[in-house]
C-alpha cells in the first residue's frame, strides 16, 4: 500500500460524517493502545473561541454577602428590599454570612444590588 501524505489522510478524514469519524478514532485506539486526547496547540486555538463564548454565556451573575458590617440592620433593610424575603428571612441570610442574596441576574441588577448593600456597610462579591 502507498503511503499517503499528511494532506491526502485529512482529505479522506474530510469525506467522513462524524460517526464514521468517531468509529475511526475508537478503532485506531484499540489497534495502537492510545487515547485520543486534543493536543495543546489545538487547545490554544480553540482556548479563543471558548473563552468568547464564556463572556456570552456570563449574562447571569450571583451576588454574594460575604459580611454584614457594623450596621447589621441596614444591611437586614436592603436585603429585604432586594429581595422578597421577610425579617427573619433575612436577618437569618445576613447572620448565615457568607451567603447568596440574588441568583442569576443581569450584570445592572448585580451591581446596583452590590452598590446598594456596600452602601449599607456589607461586604459584597459578585460573580
Amino acid at each position: 500500500m502507498a503511503k499517503l501524505s499528511q494532506e491526502e489522510l485529512l482529505e479522506q478524514f474530510a469525506e467522513l460524517t462524524l460517526i464514521e469519524l468517531s468509529e475511526f478514532v475508537k478503532a485506531f485506539e484499540e489497534k495502537f493502545d492510545v487515547k485520543a486526547a486534543a493536543p495543546v496547540a489545538a487547545a490554544g486555538v480553540a482556548g479563543p473561541g471558548a473563552a468568547a463564548e464564556e463572556v456570552e454565556e456570563q449574562d447571569e451573575f450571583d451576588v454574594i454577602l460575604t459580611a454584614a458590617g457594623d450596621k447589621k440592620i441596614q444591611v437586614i433593610k436592603e436585603v429585604r428590599s432586594l429581595t422578597s424575603l421577610g425579617l427573619k428571612e433575612a436577618k437569618d441570610l445576613v447572620d448565615g454570612t457568607p451567603a447568596t442574596v440574588l441568583e442569576k441576574v443581569a450584570k445592572e441588577a448585580a451591581e446596583k444590588a452590590k452598590a446598594a448593600l456596600e452602601a449599607a456597610g456589607a461586604s459584597v462579591t459578585v460573580k
